[in-house]
């Protein structure tokens, strides 16, 4: 087989063959950007999402979001494709700037759909028969389903921490199975951002003017995701490991400041990746994203280091949300309302019977 057929098959076997894979660094990579924020996390972080339990279904949930994508219920599809991604060069095309973008989902996608009626020669009619999904006039939702993931995870553990101080054994049980659902899910949008075709339109190929020749190659996408590491072997966790500092806060200031909105950081996280859109193009025309000579396996490092950002990224984002989290004061009382009704009914040891209407 030559060179270029195992570079075309080669991805082609990986999306069939592999869970969910095509999409997103497949889905080993996700895994082990999910270990990777494990292993960032300090002592002071909770010590039940260490178990091997525990470690095994936060990897194992890394793919979740990329099982969706193999589905033929539309439904599905026109909600969960468009949180894996963002355009960011189509902003410009809307007046808008990464800077100055809402930090609501709603009102950004208001914002599209206003640009779009008011300027219909920029933006002609999409055949409904190519968007079946209903998203091609969506250019993504990257930033704000990792910043609500974020939130979704931040809530688990508040209230978790206020089930801990009067709770069940069974409800801080579902309480942290809570988190790690939330946790092992928002690892894989996280790792997305770390994927720089999740940051461009030049996501499968080059499609902008091309005065550098860079691959045109519907397969590119595919490669980048999986095929490459397949040829080449990723590298260890161990040797990944070591590149990792200590999760720590997203804000310099201390647990002290308060943050309810993480949208900022991670849209500053994700125009950071989109700077590596073209030295990613750049390594493919150089010959060093191919896996054949031993030039072309300069790229493997390009590529783990982004695995490790994403895992830096992710290992921060878990350990803000544990630090920001604060007691639920509703559910709280809700618990304190129930101690106290038990309460009241164990100090009795009777049953009271009350009396019976006298007769006339």
């Amino acid at each position: 087989m030559n060179p270029w057929m195992a570079r075309a098959i080669g991805p082609a076997l990986i999306f069939f063959l592999g869970p969910a894979a095509g999409f997103a660094w497949d889905y080993e990579g996700h895994r082990l950007v999910n270990q990777l924020a494990l292993a960032a996390q300090p002592a002071n972080f909770p010590a039940f999402v260490q178990t091997p339990e525990a470690r095994e279904r936060i990897a194992f949930l890394s793919g979740e979001p990329d099982r969706w994508r193999n589905t033929s219920d539309l439904p599905l599809k026109h909600f969960n494709s468009p949180d894996h991604f963002i355009d960011l060069e189509d902003l410009a095309s809307y007046r808008l700037k990464p800077a100055t973008l809402s930090h609501f989902r709603y009102e950004f996608t208001a914002q599209l759909a206003v640009t779009r009626a008011a300027n219909p020669k920029m933006f002609p009619p999409i055949s409904p028969t190519n968007d079946l999904d209903r998203t091609k006039a969506l250019i993504g939702f990257l930033p704000w389903t990792i910043t609500e993931y974020y939130a979704k995870l931040k809530s688990a553990f508040s209230c978790l921490k206020t089930l801990e101080e009067a709770g069940t054994p069974e409800e801080i049980a579902n309480a942290r199975e809570n988190a790690i659902f939330y946790m092992g899910v928002m690892g894989h949008f996280v790792g997305d951002a770390t994927q720089p075709l999740h940051t461009t339109r030049n996501f499968n190929g080059w499609v902008d003017r091309n005065p550098r020749g860079y691959t045109t190659n519907k397969t590119f996408h595919a490669w980048i995701d999986g095929g490459y590491f397949q040829k080449t072997g990723i590298l260890g966790m161990t040797d990944l490991q070591r590149r990792l500092r200590p999760a720590h806060l997203l804000w310099p200031e201390g647990p002290q400041a308060h943050h309810d909105d993480v949208f900022p950081e991670v849209m500053e996280f994700i125009v950071e990746q989109n700077k590596q859109v073209e030295p990613l193009y750049r390594l493919e025309k150089e010959g060093k994203l191919g896996g054949e000579t031993e030039a072309s396996l300069s790229g493997r490092a390009f590529l783990a280091e982004q695995l490790v950002r994403a895992g830096q990224m992710l290992g921060d984002l878990w350990y803000s949300a544990w630090e920001q989290a604060p007691i639920d004061t509703y559910l709280r009382t809700q618990l304190q309302k129930r101690k106290n009704g038990n309460d009241q009914s164990s100090s009795h040891s009777s049953i009271h019977i009350p009396r019976s209407k006298p007769e006339n």
